[in-house]
């Protein structure tokens, strides 16, 4: 699961009250979440390009963007217009990224409803509703003349001009199972993943993360991959697990990369301590997938975490990157990991701990081998089921942008936890091709805003409604705005434009908003 909005893993639905409160105040993460998924147009230092019709802004999942925004034209920035966000969930009004292509904004609420905006006006072109709650992330896919998204159940295609829907498939089998993602996009197919859990519950018995290719044009099905088995380890009425929560990373050679989501329960049950009921690493979760994006077969994979016990997602959007001529992909997730492998082999070439860590890393391998002594409770854990690296990140072909979320939780007893008190935040700049680091900015609030790089500067959002750009180079802080709400999304950048969605009201008189800033103001 990724962060606030799930939070996005998602938070899920066995939570203390503490936990509760803070999903209710962030709706990733749920990342994770959060979570935030960028648009944008500009150069990628991975392979293919969709351009800015992919809910990722290209097919690497940089988030990187040209234009004329920079540190020289910071200072012009101003806000152009807003518009209300009035969904109506238990997870708050917002958690995707627009896309904004052709000059106009599409955007999909935390209620699913999809809305076509004028980007340079704010007017509403088209409305589809749909009113089913979203924990996030979610979020659009626009390519071929058609709008692709989700709500918790379906997969469906929206006419571009009108919003009328063309198709509609529905995915999940049970209702431990549900959709919080961005759809993909590559060379007419769609790709979406069920998740074990939803708006009303998560990681119940019987949940499994299912990755469907989807033809473009009717919604039919063409593959899918079980990134959890059917079986769910031989106990489907206790165990669940898998799933992606955001768009998969595709090379021009025909493959497409996955992260994973982890298994359930955790840390176990009273009848099943540390995962007893799911033995062995519990495949695919927490797990980087290299995949043939035509057909679906498996082509490798590096398993982060086997047998997790902590909700520790290897969740983030893959970037794909090219780094003195050789062909790398990046992940990270909740487990506060960030690794480089080589794209062809999957062999790992460097591993990076970000943000606070407390010595759990090997307690899976412990569990799955019966050594029970090295195990106690209770017991706190750092990253937490909310914390590690939540939101996407993102790289200008010389440096990798990881947003941190520092919260720990503290296991009392068997699937009975407590998050906090409290949570921080840090954006933290790594070497791509050494994964050292080369800068951290702390922050008093968790980051639960993915990065977004912008020619000198990257972007990013803490969950207090502030928004901030820095120096790519320092870390300096270029600017800074307050939003008018809570923010866990990303911002969207087109040309002179920069869009946000703060979705989340946390303070008495807050009121949701996307909110267009531009060089110039109007």
């Amino acid at each position: 699961m990724p962060i606030p909005n799930r939070m996005p893993s998602g938070a899920h639905s066995d939570r203390s009250s503490l936990t509760r409160a803070l999903l209710a105040a962030t709706v990733v993460g749920l990342l994770i979440l959060a979570g935030a998924l960028l648009l944008s147009s500009g150069k990628s230092s991975g392979p293919a390009k969709l351009g800015s019709g992919y809910s990722n802004g290209d097919l690497s999942n940089t988030r990187y963007s040209g234009g004329p925004i920079d540190q020289a034209t910071l200072a012009k920035l101003q806000t152009a217009w807003t518009m209300p966000l009035a969904a109506k969930s238990p997870f708050g009004a917002y958690a995707s990224t627009p896309i904004v292509t052709d000059g106009v904004i599409y955007s999909e609420d935390l209620a699913s409803n999809v809305q076509a905006i004028d980007e340079h006006s704010g007017k509403v072109l088209w409305s589809r509703q749909y009113e089913t709650p979203d924990q996030g992330p979610n979020g659009l896919a626009v390519a071929g003349g058609r709008v692709y998204g989700a709500t918790g159940t379906s997969v469906f295609a929206l006419d571009e001009r009108t919003g009328n829907q063309i198709w509609s498939a529905t995915l999940v089998r049970n209702v431990q199972e549900g959709i919080d993602m961005a759809p993909g996009y590559h060379n007419g197919i769609v790709y979406i993943s069920t998740v074990p859990g939803n708006a009303s519950q998560f990681y119940e018995g019987g949940g499994v993360g299912i990755l469907w290719a989807l033809d473009a044009a009717t919604g039919r099905k063409i593959w899918h991959f079980d990134t959890a088995p059917e079986n769910l380890w031989s106990n489907p009425s206790v165990n669940s697990g898998g799933g992606v929560w955001y768009s998969p990373a595709f090379d021009d050679q025909g493959s497409m990369y996955i992260g994973v989501a982890n298994p359930a329960p955790f840390p176990g049950t009273k009848k099943y301590p540390w995962g007893s009921s799911r033995p062995g690493p519990n495949l695919y979760t927490d797990s980087l997938v290299k995949l043939n994006a035509a057909t679906g077969k498996l082509q490798w994979y590096y398993q982060l975490t086997p047998h997790d016990l902590y909700d520790w997602d290897l969740q983030d959007p893959p970037i794909l990157a090219d780094v003195n001529g050789r062909q790398l992909v990046i992940a990270a997730g909740k487990s506060g990991v960030v690794l480089a492998f080589d794209r062809q082999s999957g062999k790992p070439l460097w591993r990076r701990n970000v943000g606070t860590h407390n010595g759990h890393e090997h307690d899976g391998l412990y569990a799955m081998r019966h050594e029970y002594a090295k195990l106690k409770l209770p017991e706190t854990v750092y990253p937490g089921l909310l914390g590690g690296v939540i939101t996407p990140m993102a790289s200008n072909g010389s440096t990798v942008f990881v947003p941190v979320v520092n919260y720990p939780v503290t296991f009392y007893e068997q699937k009975s936890d407590q998050e906090g008190p409290t949570a921080t935040g840090e954006l933290t700049a790594l070497n791509i091709a050494t994964g050292a680091v080369r800068w951290t900015h702390k922050f008093p609030v968790p980051d639960f805003g993915s990065a977004t790089a912008v020619n000198d500067l990257v972007f990013t959002g803490t969950f207090d409604g502030t928004l901030y750009a820095f120096n790519a180079n320092t870390g300096a802080v270029a600017w800074q705005t307050k939003l008018p709400a809570g923010f866990n999304a990303g911002v969207a950048i087109d040309g002179n434009t920069l869009i946000a969605g703060a979705g989340k009201a946390l303070a008495e008189g807050q009121k949701p908003e996307l909110v267009a800033f531009r060089l110039g103001g109007k």
